[in-house]
């Protein structure tokens, strides 16, 4: 990561007044899918969290965790959602390796894309068991595939009502195409890319998934789009779930 932003520094001095020698590392991840790294002040939704692309995500490793702990954070939380941060992921020792076969995607993603700020790295000869990632893409897909079919018939027909389902549907295709990627050892952090090697992969005609995902970001379709759209979404879709369930390592 060529920047470093000042706020993680101020996080990792404030991180150590709270835990001090029981801090054992702090970590940036998902820099290189969010672009620079460069922390600042953003704009908030509704809830008050900070735009995805603008937060730097943290991850603090720790001897001990305890409720006085996440007290002394929670009343520095809200400086750090200033300063661009996102809320920090506190782990006590040795639950990071444990989890990883419960969160082989999130974990994984985090294992790919790092950088130690402070310690040891928490992570040597840590990885992934492809057949997790397997488990927990299957999930995602029928998962999302279940979303759809139940999302349409709640449109009553409507088109309009169908063209938010697709929309609303983009964020969570494009991680769910991103993890099929992981799985198969493709290193798509870039979704488009990802959605073209799920076509490829599937034998589907160009823009069965990649139009979709060229919708993140976008805040409306017409009618129009929607019902041109969802047909070979919802095939798709169908096709993918069978190659994840059937998926075999090479």
């Amino acid at each position: 990561m060529a920047h470093l932003p000042e706020a993680v520094r101020t996080l990792e001095r404030e991180l150590r007044g709270i835990f001090h020698e029981r801090l054992k590392s702090l970590t940036v991840y998902g820099q290189s899918s969010h672009g620079s790294g460069r922390a600042g002040k953003g704009e908030h939704d509704s809830h008050g969290a900070h735009d995805h692309d603008a937060t730097t995500h943290t991850m603090a490793i720790v001897d001990t965790l305890g409720h006085d702990d996440l007290r002394a954070c929670g009343k520095r939380l809200r400086a750090w959602h200033d300063e661009g941060l996102a809320t920090p992921l506190l782990m006590a020792a040795h639950e990071f390796e444990t989890a990883l076969d419960v969160f082989p995607l999130e974990f994984g993603a985090i294992l790919d894309d790092h950088v130690v700020v402070f310690g040891t790295s928490p992570f040597d000869g840590l990885k992934v068991d492809p057949a997790d990632v397997r488990r927990a893409c299957e999930g995602q897909a029928r998962s999302h595939l279940l979303h759809l079919r139940g999302g349409y018939l709640e449109t009553h027909g409507r088109s309009d009502a169908l063209a938010v389902l697709i929309v609303r549907s983009a964020p969570p295709l494009a991680a769910l195409l991103k993890s099929v990627a992981r799985l198969e050892g493709v290193g798509a952090t870039d979704a488009a890319a990802a959605g073209r090697h799920a076509e490829r992969t599937l034998g589907l005609a160009g823009g069965a998934l990649g139009d979709i995902v060229n919708l993140v970001g976008i805040r409306e379709i017409s009618s129009e789009q929607a019902e041109r759209l969802f047909p070979p979404y919802l095939d798709a879709m169908e096709r993918l779930v069978k190659y994840v369930d059937g998926w075999r390592m090479a």
